[in-house]
């Protein structure tokens, strides 16, 4: 089983769905982004993966997909990833790679939707994970 792409160099064709993550690319059970990611490609579909765009260029690294736009704050709530419960910044970043603090901004699924909306304001964004629900409760 390969990678999934990160890049359209790695994709022949047009992505059918593309993922945006908060957290960094693991190809693991345990992050939910590679689950639903494995999941659609299961079912027949191309997916293409865009792990904490930071930059336009990085949202426009697919292109606009064929159907939707996935999107997911990670496996953490970014608040929670980004602050501590004294409201003080993390000096560490378990979900980048390296440990690194500021891939991620405050509120991801927001900040990425609406970066979505303004380069592709046609296409259908999805959101899940657990930034979802803490929000929407």
């Amino acid at each position: 089983m390969s990678f999934l792409p990160v890049k359209k160099s790695e994709l022949p064709e047009q992505a059918d769905f593309v993922l945006i993550s908060a957290d960094a690319y693991v190809d693991h059970p345990s992050f939910g982004h590679a689950l639903v990611a494995r999941m659609v490609e299961s079912m027949g579909f191309s997916i293409g993966i865009i792990p904490q765009p930071q930059i336009d260029s990085d949202y426009s690294e697919f292109g606009a997909p064929k159907y939707a736009f996935l999107v997911s704050g990670g496996v953490v709530d970014s608040m929670v990833n980004n602050y501590t419960v004294a409201k003080r910044k993390r000096d560490k970043d378990e979900y980048s790679e390296g440990g690194i603090v500021g891939k991620r901004p405050d509120r991801a699924v927001t900040v990425y939707c609406k970066a979505l909306k303004k380069l592709y304001p046609d296409s259908p964004v999805i959101i899940g994970g657990i930034e979802v629900l803490v929000t929407t409760s």
